[in-house]
């Protein structure tokens, strides 16, 4: 207890320190630039808008893509009347219900980055999607409404199933909403529509029913449900380290398995989604595909093929460790050494680059 106090302290004054620090830098800083923007301290406005937003996000995916195949998990619990089921579904939403209010929190938090930073902007957006930002609200209040009946109506609602799994797709509808409506702000930010030659608003459906809003859409959808696994699979491998008896081993261990397998499920679809999205860009601007995937961001390209080949590899290598925990899975062993082989050839094709990152001083010097 003594050792926890003290972390405790140092964490508060490391916070304190850390605080008056930056009310001291921005006291230092001018308040507005020549532009009319603000400037945040150390980092820029453009990092610290950044790394909220990423936050924000990766919440963001974990609340929407849980609730999907935690929903699918319930149902098939009351078609199979397996309690496990049931009790798998009650784990994803609990790791759904500890995440919200964080999400909710990097969400305000954001809001207020742009308010305070980007005054202009926001102001400009706002112009344009305030009906849809209202909406957006509503439905927040709504999906948290629903969350709360959906976690603390397990147990009073045990016998009246068919209520409980309507309020899940009440709440998966509510975060799909949630989605599409934050889509098409962001795709509107990459392919304005609905704007005359000066910028001014002609149509607010066509700004947000923009070119590349659908398939956005379709690609998050997917990629928040195999992030949403892999989360799952890792809280999973978490409380299996912690479990104090071989039965609740045995049952973080079936849950690792479920999220892995969802997530791997959910990953081999994504890139097809991802094909689309961006022929899409393409399609919409030529220049902007080109400097994304061949330009100065070509290297980010790279890395994420490093990541994705390192997902494919460390999600066989768990179902692997998981095979030798099963009874006459040995007669499968034999045919790991080749599917690592394909798995590894695979990545090499994916992850060497195609073309070569270069300045654009240097992409004129080669033509």
């Amino acid at each position: 207890m003594k050792q926890a106090g003290v972390r405790l302290w140092v964490i508060v004054i490391l916070v304190g320190f850390v605080t008056l620090s930056a009310l001291s830098a921005m006291a230092e800083t001018p308040l507005k630039s020549e532009n009319g923007y603000q400037a945040f301290p150390f980092v820029g406005s453009r990092i610290a808008v950044w790394v909220i937003a990423q936050l924000h996000l990766n919440f963001a995916a974990l609340i929407l893509g849980v609730p999907i195949f935690a929903l699918i998990v319930e149902i098939v619990g009351v078609r199979t009347k397996d309690p496990r089921y049931d009790w798998l579904a009650k784990e994803f939403t609990r790791l759904v219900f500890a995440a919200f209010s964080t999400t909710a929190v990097f969400g305000a938090l954001l809001l207020f980055f742009f308010i305070t930073l980007y005054p202009k902007f926001f102001a400009y957006m706002a112009d344009i999607f305030s009906p849809s930002m209202w909406v957006y609200a509503l439905l927040f209040f709504g999906e948290t409404f629903t969350l709360y009946l959906y976690y603390y109506g397990w147990e009073p609602l045990k016998h009246r199933k068919g209520l409980h799994i309507g309020l899940g797709v009440l709440l998966n509808l509510f975060g799909v909403l949630i989605m599409v409506i934050s889509n098409s702000w962001a795709t509107f930010m990459m392919s304005p529509a609905g704007l005359d030659q000066q910028g001014n608003l002609i149509s607010r459906w066509a700004a947000f029913t923009n070119f590349t809003w659908m398939p956005i859409n379709i690609h998050r959808f997917i990629a928040n449900i195999s992030f949403g696994g892999s989360v799952a699979a890792a809280y999973a491998a978490y409380r299996f380290l912690g479990a104090g008896s071989d039965e609740e081993r045995a049952e973080y261990d079936w849950m690792g398995y479920i999220g892995n397998f969802v997530a791997v499920s959910a990953l081999l679809v994504l890139p097809f989604a991802g094909y689309w999205l961006g022929r899409e860009i393409y399609a919409f601007n030529q220049q902007m595909g080109i400097t994304m995937m061949g330009g100065f961001l070509s290297w980010l390209w790279i890395i994420q093929a490093v990541l994705i080949g390192v997902l494919f590899l460390g999600s066989n290598y768990y179902l692997w460790l998981g095979m030798a925990r099963i009874r006459g899975a040995e007669r499968y062993r034999p045919y790991v050494k080749w599917l690592l082989l394909v798995l590894t050839a695979g990545f090499l094709v994916w992850a060497t680059p195609h073309s070569l990152v270069a300045s654009l001083e240097e992409a004129r010097r080669m033509g």
